[in-house]
């Protein structure tokens, strides 16, 4: 992470988008705590064996929670009825009758998070809110997207299996406008502010946190990414540490991908374990290209947020047969690469269309993110000629 610097105050006419990205950093950063706490209390009570059903039950809290802060922020911050929001999850499962415990855990849970909102400079509601309130906010979350006018793209927990296994996960926000991204906010609860930490699982911050000082920043676990279309920069910034208040912009650094366009120096970026995936295509790819180094293994969206920060240079993804990549996976994280610097196409090298609906529709075979232009060109053709040479 060369050539970082201090992230400059606000400028005196304010920036296209300057607010709406202001409001979704903090409530990214709002979100990200919510997750901490739900995943800290899963590990604590489970005493580091998740089952399977504590583990989905867990996810399942943190994924309407964080849907409903989110949408509530949102719109209290922009008016309701400007705020539009694609999401994974829909209202009408938590509004059955035998999810009533479900929903209850859900508004106790969004209510104890909003209670803090004045940390993370947003304003909470004057009485907690009710179940209905919680399944409004949560209903509003139910565009379909489009090529004209603005929405959310928001994916609450990016990386199911990560969070289960007390490991990295991310919450995704970005806005849409007339089918272009026109911002991103990556958190990443577990992803660490130091490269040199990355080999070290979360559990193990558990044990050095009760060995170190509070106040001890040799972890400084967790980190959000952000940056605006067009503006060349991507940021970063630590997660909010508890009780204090969220200063912006909150010690935030400026990140810009590897220089390397060699791919036989680069380090890949793989899914520790995903079922969408194709790994044999990939792994048979990073063979023929000649990548020497050891690969770079993290769950969900971080992968993103590694190219851009200069923690890894390739990361592809082929789908397997018959599933559909969604927009609110790669929305977030294919804006902060490019203002970082790197590249995000489809294996052809065309841009990922991000106006047709819920779905990346038209990707030619995957999605391929690069740390800068030369680099990415090369990839290009390698999959091409992997890619003609194989039996896929």
């Amino acid at each position: 992470m060369e050539n970082q610097k201090s992230l400059a105050l606000s400028p005196s006419e304010p920036e296209k988008y300057s607010r709406e990205l202001d409001v979704a950093v903090r409530a990214v950063q709002m979100a990200c705590s919510l997750c901490q706490k739900v995943q800290d209390n899963l590990i604590s009570k489970t005493n580091n064996q998740i089952q399977s059903k504590d583990g989905n039950s867990a996810v399942i809290v943190a994924d309407w929670s964080v849907q409903a802060i989110v949408s509530w922020v949102l719109s209290e911050s922009f008016g309701s009825k400007n705020v539009s929001i694609v999401a994974e999850e829909d209202v009408q499962s938590l509004s059955k009758a035998d999810s009533a415990g479900l929903l209850e855990v859900v508004v106790k849970t969004v209510n104890d998070c909003l209670h803090e909102a004045p940390r993370f400079g947003l304003e909470g509601p004057e009485t907690p809110l009710l179940s209905s309130d919680v399944l409004e906010a949560i209903s509003r979350c139910n565009s379909t997207g489009g090529p004209t006018g603005r929405f959310w793209a928001l994916d609450p927990v990016n990386g199911t299996l990560g969070f289960v296994q007390g490991d990295q996960y991310a919450v995704a926000l970005a806005l849409i406008e007339d089918g272009e991204v026109v911002l991103g906010v990556l958190g990443c609860p577990n992803y660490p502010m130091k490269k040199e930490w990355l080999s070290y699982h979360y559990r193990y911050h558990r044990i050095i946190s009760q060995l170190t000082p509070t106040t001890s920043e040799s972890w400084d676990k967790g980190c959000v990414l952000y940056a605006r279309s067009g503006s060349g920069e991507a940021w970063m910034q630590p997660l909010h540490k508890k009780n204090n208040m969220l200063i912006w912009p909150n010690s935030a650094i400026q990140v810009q991908v590897s220089s390397i366009d060699n791919p036989a120096l680069a380090t890949f970026c793989v899914e520790k374990s995903n079922s969408t995936s194709s790994h044999s295509f990939t792994a048979g790819l990073a063979h023929s290209v000649g990548l020497g180094k050891q690969p770079l293994r993290v769950h969900s969206m971080v992968k993103y947020a590694a190219i851009a920060r200069d923690d890894a240079e390739i990361f592809m993804k082929f789908a397997r047969t018959g599933y559909k990549e969604k927009i609110w996976d790669h929305a977030a994280g294919v804006v902060i690469i490019q203002e970082a610097g790197g590249v995000v196409t489809d294996a052809g090298g065309s841009p990922l269309d991000f106006s047709k609906g819920i779905y990346l529709e038209g990707l030619d075979r995957g999605i391929v993110a690069s740390a800068g232009p030369k680099l990415h060109e090369k990839i290009i053709r390698d999959i091409d000629a992997s890619w003609n040479s194989s039996c896929l």
